[in-house]
């Protein structure tokens, strides 16, 4: 059987996204595996599953404008430890700077609930309804400088229906990214 990737995947919160990762790794024919969940939150309840389900965990502290640096050379540091060698961005809610880009170039994707290039950043649910769309979706990009822009890897189409709340469009653009 061929090596399979090293993934470290970064989280802020419950950690779905990363879940599905996880069970999906253990497929025979995956061509990765999660090495390690961290992101920037260390209460972050995803990161008590990710244990649960055996996968290494750091709980790295929560960056403020004054530790920002600290954090990124620590998280840095750690990946390059762990030998990462793919980072996936599911639900991490940080934007990350230029220079770490750079060292981890074309070797992040993140996973975003609009299909790209419409509705970048936030409140993309809200902004789908605005515009009347009948389709939203999911997309899986790789991380560039420019917020929501890189190449787009996959997508998946999700119906609007009639009716629908932002949070109701949330929770089926959710089952797509998984």
């Amino acid at each position: 059987m061929p090596e399979r990737s090293r993934v470290a995947v970064l989280i802020s919160g419950r950690g779905s996204n990363m879940a599905a990762l996880i069970y999906a790794s253990r497929a025979d024919d995956c061509p990765y595996e999660v090495r390690l969940v961290t992101g920037d939150n260390p209460d972050a309840p995803g990161l008590g599953l990710a244990k649960a389900e055996g996968v290494p965990v750091v709980r790295l502290a929560t960056p403020t404008p004054k530790t920002k640096d600290h954090y990124l050379r620590d998280l840095h540091v750690l990946l390059e430890k762990e030998a990462i060698d793919l980072i996936t961005l599911a639900g991490f809610m940080r934007i990350i700077p230029e220079d770490f880009l750079s060292r981890w170039e074309g070797r992040i994707v993140n996973i975003h609930p609009s299909l790209l290039p419409k509705h970048k950043g936030l409140r993309t649910h809200e902004a789908c309804l605005a515009a009347d769309e009948k389709v939203s979706g999911a997309t899986v990009h790789l991380v560039t400088p420019e917020l929501d822009s890189g190449d787009i890897l996959a997508q998946v189409e999700v119906a609007v229906l009639p009716g629908d709340t932002a949070e109701t469009l949330a929770e089926r653009v959710l089952i797509a990214e998984h």
